[in-house]
């Protein structure tokens, strides 16, 4: 499937569902912008202090680490949310939080994250090309979790390496194709970034629809 058509079956999986999709990344940004920088404001001292410091305290700087190490299952969430949308289901601002119940699972994802996160850092220390590479082995990893929540977390992470043999280069172009929007959406002040944004992952849902999950698929 080329990914044109890949785009086309995203942007049809979308239709009617615009509003809402710009609505939950309305909140996405509230929750890692706004309400971090409100924390550290606060825990400053107050405006004028915040304005002024050259660096935040650190009990502002403990608390926003905790607090973005809680956001990492709602960063995750957003792969779930578009892959719902792809397959044709609602979309509704209160499924973001759908990976933080039960609260293990919030925790198995926040680990997931963790540990994909060292190893492509640590083949990132070798060249950024086999650190690259590595992402893109990866990548599915999350999608695999939300059909497979019995999997482990290597278990996730070998079965994306495994089913990405073959795939590592069209991810590459399609992330290239929207790295070029984004800059131009950047162009917007950031406004396009709400429409591009759930583009962009319901068009990662669709590459792991039609060709990650397809494999299993076959098999059965």
């Amino acid at each position: 499937m080329a990914l044109s058509t890949l785009r086309r079956q995203a942007r049809q999986a979308l239709k009617g569902k615009w509003g809402a999709a710009v609505l939950v990344m309305l909140v996405y940004f509230f929750l890692n912008t706004i309400v971090p920088t409100t924390i550290e404001i606060f825990a400053s001292g107050g405006w004028n202090a915040w304005i002024e410091q050259e660096n935040p305290p650190l009990a502002a700087s403990i608390v926003n680490l905790l607090y973005s190490f809680a956001l990492i299952p709602l960063g995750i969430a957003m792969y779930w949310v578009f892959l719902d949308v792809y397959r044709g289901q609602h979309l509704h601002v209160s499924h973001m939080f759908s990976t933080y119940t039960p609260v293990k699972r919030a925790f198995k994802l926040i680990g997931t994250f963790i540990l994909y996160s060292i190893f492509v850092f640590l083949w990132s220390l070798l060249l950024i090309i086999p650190g690259i590479i590595k992402a893109l082995a990866y990548s599915q990893t999350f999608f695999l979790l939300k059909d497979h929540p019995e999997y482990s977390v290597l278990q996730a992470i070998t079965e994306s390496k495994k089913r990405m043999k073959g795939y590592k280069w069209k991810l590459f172009l399609l992330y290239l194709i929207f790295f070029g929007w984004g800059l131009l959406a950047i162009l917007t002040l950031g406004i396009g970034l709400l429409w591009l944004i759930p583009y962009f992952y319901t068009s990662l849902a669709a590459f792991y629809e039609e060709f990650i999950r397809a494999q299993e698929i076959n098999i059965e």
